[in-house]
């Protein structure tokens, strides 16, 4: 994978994970929110990383 297309995506994932806390912090207020936050952000970062093998699979 050349460096261009490194760096874009890398840029790409920086930006969905910024969005995803930003909109989980914006739209949590019932119940037992900090265990639900992590849980969720654990998720995502999870799913982020499959995303990024995936694409890096792709591009290979």
């Amino acid at each position: 994978m050349n460096k261009a297309a490194t760096t874009a995506m890398t840029g790409v994932a920086v930006a969905m994970a910024a969005g995803t806390a930003a909109y989980m912090l914006a739209h949590n207020g019932r119940g037992q929110a900090g265990k639900k936050l992590k849980r969720n952000a654990s998720k995502a970062i999870k799913t982020l990383g499959n995303v990024l093998d995936s694409v890096e699979y792709m591009m290979h």
